[in-house]
Order: C-alpha cells, then sequence, then structure tokens
C-alpha cells in the first residue's frame, strides 16, 4: 500500500470505523482512540495489506481493539446520559428511536456487533466473517437469534407506540 493509498482509505473509512465504535462502545473518546491506534496499526502493516483489503483490515483491528478495550474496563452497564456527557449533538430523541436503542442494548456483544456491522454498516456476510473471526454460516445463524431478539422485543405490547 502506498502513501495515496493510505490517505484514500483514511478518507473513505475513518467516520465509517468510527460510527461503527462508537454505537458499540458509546464513548467518543476512546473510539477516536480505537480508530487512531487501528489506522496506525495500518501504517505500520502497510507493506502487508494490500489497498483493496484495507477496510476489511481496519475494522477487523478496530473491532478486537474495541473488545480488548470492552475486557479491560469491563464497561457493561452503559449509562443513559451519554449524549450529554460527551457533546455530541443529536437531533431529539422520538419514541421509536429510544426503543430501537433499548433493544439493540439488550442484545449481547457480539449479536450488537453484528447487527451494527451488516444493518448499520452494510457488509457482507463473508466480511463480517471476516472481521469478527467467525464462518459464514456462524455470522447468518447469529444475526437470525439478534433479528429474533429483537423482534420479540419491538414487538411487544409495552413498546408498540
Amino acid at each position: 500500500m502506498t502513501e495515496f493509498e493510505y490517505n484514500e482509505c483514511v478518507n473513505n473509512h475513518a467516520d465509517g470505523l468510527f460510527r461503527f465504535i462508537v454505537k458499540n462502545l458509546r464513548h467518543e473518546e476512546d473510539a477516536r482512540d480505537i480508530v487512531q491506534s487501528s489506522f496506525e496499526k495500518l501504517w505500520k502493516n502497510r507493506d502487508q495489506v494490500e489497498a483493496g483489503k484495507s477496510k476489511s483490515y481496519l475494522f477487523t483491528v478496530g473491532y478486537n481493539q474495541m473488545i480488548d478495550h470492552i475486557r479491560k474496563n469491563k464497561r457493561v452497564h452503559l449509562q443513559d446520559t451519554f449524549e450529554e456527557q460527551t457533546g455530541i449533538q443529536y437531533q431529539q430523541h422520538s419514541g421509536i428511536k429510544k426503543t430501537l436503542m433499548e433493544a439493540l442494548n439488550r442484545l449481547n456483544e457480539t449479536q450488537k456487533s453484528l447487527v451494527m456491522l451488516k444493518d448499520y454498516e452494510g457488509y457482507s456476510y463473508e466480511e463480517i466473517g471476516k472481521i469478527m473471526s467467525l464462518s459464514e454460516s456462524q455470522v447468518k445463524v447469529y444475526l437470525h437469534r439478534a433479528r429474533l431478539t429483537l423482534k420479540s422485543y419491538l414487538v411487544s405490547a409495552e413498546n408498540i407506540l
């Protein structure tokens, strides 16, 4: 990978990687640190990484660093005041968005990551398998189970708007 290709990779994939990490961690500064260290690792290994596979490499490194960070800091219970603490300006939350976020937060780390990679970032099953070190069939099964969990929560009587 050349310096130009690396810079193109930064321009094309930094926002997507940040969105993926911050949606899972719900902590903006930690997400920035993980994104920066992912690009640093890509720079150090640019001779071994093909330009066409840089996105997959970045998300794999970012995902692994995110999991390490979660394990290290044991951030199991997330605070409800995330938006206020980080200064991110979001549109006013509607009841639907709040319900969707509550449903996503009920999923375990793996299921949430799968949903985020597939439905928010648009990765294929094969790409998700490479990022998360799972077989394509495992990705399909885990994603199906995650969606069933989401569906059962979203169609429950107390969550119907």
